[in-house]
């Protein structure tokens, strides 16, 4: 079954707390994934940040929402466990589903939902409002999961900026982006370098060669193409004639477009080693190692360090 959301958990979750007991948190996320009968996939299944499991982060909001509304509390840090507010409740056979509207029953809860309305009204003007998108009344999604679900948007808004900004740019600084890209990743040393070392090979099907390391122990060759149109076979079996006439045994084949899957086949059947860098990864690497992008906004989410309030 789909991975529930936060507010299908509470009522489990609160039922799993009902022998007065405190739970670790540890232990209530497996409760949770044998009662939602989740499989091993999805109990290991991540969020886009790999900070926690879907399971693990949903039961922390879960809990999260059992306690501001009375109905649970932690007299240890990393434990849950039932307030008589939870016992009564329990008794009354609440529904399946907790709604918001169930949560604002209680006193707690009510005040704690006013006091995040105060907050969101002052940070309205903010750039991550502009980001997040406000809750519904019956949302569930955890904030976590709306800032992530925005950063991956934007993520791939700017990965299909990317890619039209190079299929569009000339061939020379298209070269010059993917040495960039391959001296920020550690290859060729200094920039000045790595140019030095490119200059120095002709065409013959190979555009340029880099140091695999700072002390040139090793080269990689490199085919760099603007192209539109799909990398197909012959392409890849072009450049591995150019790099045996060059006797050498590593290439990096980098296009602005795809390759087509016969020649994904062909290069992962070879002696040598070609790497194959599309677009969409190309774009990739270039975002991770800051190449084309600028920084607008960054943000800092910070949680309790529980370790910190351990006693020694």
């Amino acid at each position: 079954m789909p991975i529930p959301k936060y507010d299908e958990i509470m009522l489990p979750l609160l039922k799993a707390l009902s022998d007065g007991k405190e739970h670790p948190k540890a232990e209530l996320v497996q409760k949770m994934a044998d009662h939602f009968k989740l499989t091993p996939e999805e109990r290991e299944q991540m969020l886009p940040s790999g900070r926690a499991t879907y399971i693990k982060h949903r039961t922390g909001w879960a809990a999260f929402g059992l306690r501001k509304a009375g109905l649970a509390t932690n007299p240890i840090e990393g434990t849950l466990q039932i307030t008589e507010e939870g016992r009564k409740f329990l008794a009354t056979n609440p529904p399946g589903r907790f709604t918001r509207a169930v949560l604002m029953q209680f006193e707690p809860f009510r005040q704690f939902a006013s006091e995040m309305r105060e907050r969101r009204a002052a940070r309205r003007a903010e750039p991550i409002a502009q980001v997040v998108p406000e809750p519904g009344a019956d949302d569930q999604t955890t904030p976590e999961e709306q800032i992530e679900s925005a950063f991956v948007e934007l993520r791939e808004t700017l990965i299909s900026d990317l890619r039209a900004k190079l299929a569009n740019v000339d061939p020379f600084h298209f070269e010059q982006v993917v040495l960039d890209l391959l001296v920020a990743m550690g290859y060729g040393g200094s920039r000045k370098e790595a140019a030095a070392v490119t200059q120095r090979v002709g065409d013959e099907g190979i555009d340029g060669v880099i140091n695999e390391d700072r002390l040139g122990l090793d080269v990689i060759y490199v085919q760099a193409k603007r192209w539109k149109g799909n990398v197909g076979r012959p392409e890849i079996q072009n450049f591995v004639g150019a790099l045996a006439g060059k006797k050498a045994a590593k290439g990096i084949f980098i296009t602005t477009s795809a390759f087509h899957e016969n020649a994904r086949e062909y290069a992962a059947g070879l002696h040598q080693k070609i790497i194959l860098i599309d677009g969409r990864r190309l774009a990739e690497l270039m975002i991770e190692h800051g190449i084309g992008v600028a920084e607008e906004h960054a943000y800092s989410v910070k949680k309790i360090d529980s370790d910190y309030f351990e006693e020694a």
